[in-house]
């Protein structure tokens, strides 16, 4: 499978058609087919799909383009994500640490993970902001493999980023693929309309809380996680 990988030499960017493959010893490598030419900055700056082919689940799990930045797999295309603001880093690690503390006050078997995918389609694998999953799982993966769960979390958590195309995204793209899932708790953190929404799953279906202000967050995953909405939304 060939793709187009970038590389920066000297604050210029070049393109290469670039293909992986193993070595006698299955280690995946990489080699290059053809010089594309330099990379157009301005298309450089606003480039989000990488690439017009589609990629299968197991061509997603070994690509790699020789760079820092992190992709989700949408019906066999990949999407760039942006970094993280700083308010967005704050809350995901805020809420990390909540998730993590409990679970060394309760002796929780789970791993809290703000760094792993999981697969929720054939051709399609997201980046939850936090990823709570249950510790068997966790251990049931070869440590060596890309970190992609193909099993269920225990709970997904998103916080939005300001756009038009990030809020649907979190609110309707994927709430939709969680749900066909069967992530059965998905929290939408929205520092831009001051509200957390926790959909919990109920015979197949969504159903939403919003919580704003001095509410109690309500998770019926972990009941004894004590926090209000301002608390996470002003970490």
């Amino acid at each position: 499978m060939a793709f187009v990988r970038t590389k920066k030499v000297k604050d210029n960017e070049y393109r290469y058609l670039v293909e992986n493959y193993r070595d006698p010893k299955g280690k995946v490598r990489q080699r290059v087919l053809e010089y594309l030419g330099p990379v157009d900055k301005s298309e450089s700056e606003n480039l989000m799909v990488t690439t017009d082919r589609k990629l299968s689940f197991e061509e997603y799990l070994s690509y790699v383009d020789g760079t820092n930045k992190h992709y989700e797999l949408v019906d066999g295309k990949l999407i760039e994500m942006p970094p993280a603001s700083f308010l967005h880093s704050d809350i995901i690690d805020f809420i990390a640490d909540c998730f993590k503390a409990i679970a060394r006050q309760y002796n929780l078997d789970i791993k809290v993970k703000t760094d792993v995918g999981v697969r929720t389609g054939v051709t399609s694998s997201r980046l939850p902001d936090i990823s709570v999953i249950d510790g068997a799982i966790w251990r049931s993966y070869r440590r060596d493999k890309s970190a992609v769960i193909e099993d269920v979390l225990m709970l997904a958590v998103e916080v939005v980023s300001p756009g038009e195309e990030q809020i649907e995204r979190d609110y309707t793209d994927k709430a939709r693929e969680y749900q066909q899932k069967g992530i059965p708790e998905y929290w939408i953190v929205d520092p831009i309309e001051q509200k957390i929404t926790i959909l919990v799953l109920s015979q197949g279906q969504y159903s939403k809380t919003v919580f704003t202000g001095r509410d109690a967050i309500a998770s019926p995953t972990f009941p004894k996680l004590k926090l209000t909405a301002t608390e996470i939304l002003e970490a």
